[in-house]
């Protein structure tokens, strides 16, 4: 099946479909923002297809292609090199997408689509270089064992990265989420990890990495994945997260609707803001529209998220509380949604309407 075919956006009530991926794919509770480190259990998940059944014990690592020395490593053959434990915020592409109307039938995120980890492994440059890739290497392509069906053409999820971006040094080859080895869904025995890019480019089930002479044509990279305005235009790669923030919902929710009610009185209002574009300048709160500044903790790691905090003493009434993060190249969030066909890279400012009694 070679067709590329792209689903048409939709208005109004969720399909069947679309409430099925809600309930495979797994967000982050706003609750847990709370956490520096998000536990492993509340981390977001996604899976594209099925999770494969990898054993540790007969599961190997192809490392081909353009390269001087291809080899062939198990698990203990990595976890004998220098390892590297990295905190990073990831964030699915996707994330928000539920806010976009007409909106794009995929898993429909509102906002719980990130979440920070402490990943563990070796440093990807490592295993690069020992391997030597070529000059004419054009591409590092990381392919995983899952393997399905999108837009009609039945596929590996795969995605590439130039050899620069490659080499960072704080990309990994990760074998252990928060100090444990890697849950199943979260891509045992190992999974690449791509600090300050969206979470698609940290391919998971890593079973063959290839270096190529060419720009890699796979259909997770090459069609998918892209910030498009318009059907049918080719548009620009999703690569580095975009400037995003929110905040933890006080007070207590209504089973239902999710609506918090709170006595009134002073509150401290928190949350997280990140980038991939390097750490957060400013982060605002909005209560009924009216901004100001809130207080921001330094970042604990370049590659993670940083938890703001503001006080406000709510009076009774019904009152809707946004925040707004800048970074550091001058970043800020729009107020509404970036309008983008498949509903990538909304990071638009997060609301909370609040009762108060």
């Amino acid at each position: 099946m070679n067709d590329i075919t792209r689903r048409p956006p939709q208005v109004g009530r969720y399909t069947l479909e679309e409430v099925a991926l809600a309930a495979r794919n797994s967000g982050m509770p706003l609750e847990a923002l709370r956490h520096d480190v998000t536990p492993v259990g509340m981390h977001y998940c996604l899976v594209h297809f099925d999770i494969p059944a990898l054993g540790p014990a007969d599961w190997r690592l192809e490392v081909g292609g353009c390269v001087e020395r291809p080899r062939r490593l198990g698990l203990e053959d990595l976890q004998r090199l220098p390892a590297r434990t990295v905190r990073a915020t990831l964030e699915c592409a996707g994330n928000g997408r539920a806010q976009v109307s007409p909106r794009y039938p995929s898993v429909p995120w509102i906002e719980e689509g990130v979440s920070t980890a402490e990943w563990t492994g070796t440093p990807l440059a490592g295993v690069l270089e020992a391997a030597g890739v070529r000059p004419e290497a054009r591409e590092i392509v990381f392919w995983g064992a899952d393997r399905g069906i999108d837009r009609g053409t039945e596929h590996a999820f795969a995605r590439s990265l130039a050899p620069a971006e490659a080499m960072r040094e704080d990309v990994l080859l990760a074998w252990s989420m928060n100090g444990q080895p890697l849950p199943a869904p979260h891509g045992a025995p190992l999974r690449l990890v791509v600090p300050r890019w969206y979470g698609m480019a940290s391919v998971k089930w890593l079973v063959r990495i290839e270096a190529i002479d060419h720009a890699f044509d796979g259909v997770q990279q090459a069609h998918s994945y892209h910030f498009r305005r318009e059907a049918g235009e080719r548009g620009v790669p999703c690569t580095r997260m975009r400037v995003n923030s929110l905040l933890a919902p006080p007070g207590i929710p209504d089973f239902y609707t999710r609506a918090r009610v709170l006595p009134a009185g002073r509150v401290e209002i928190f949350g997280r803001a990140w980038s991939g574009e390097g750490g957060i300048s400013r982060v605002e709160l909005g209560v009924d529209g009216a901004w100001r500044d809130a207080r921001l903790e330094p970042a604990p790691a370049p590659q993670a998220w940083q938890r703001w905090m503001a006080d406000w003493d709510a009076t009774a009434g019904e009152h809707e509380l946004a925040c707004r993060a800048t970074d550091a190249a001058g970043h800020v969030q729009p107020i509404e949604p970036p309008w983008d066909v498949t509903g990538f890279g909304n990071n638009s400012v997060h609301r909370v309407r609040v009762r108060v009694v």
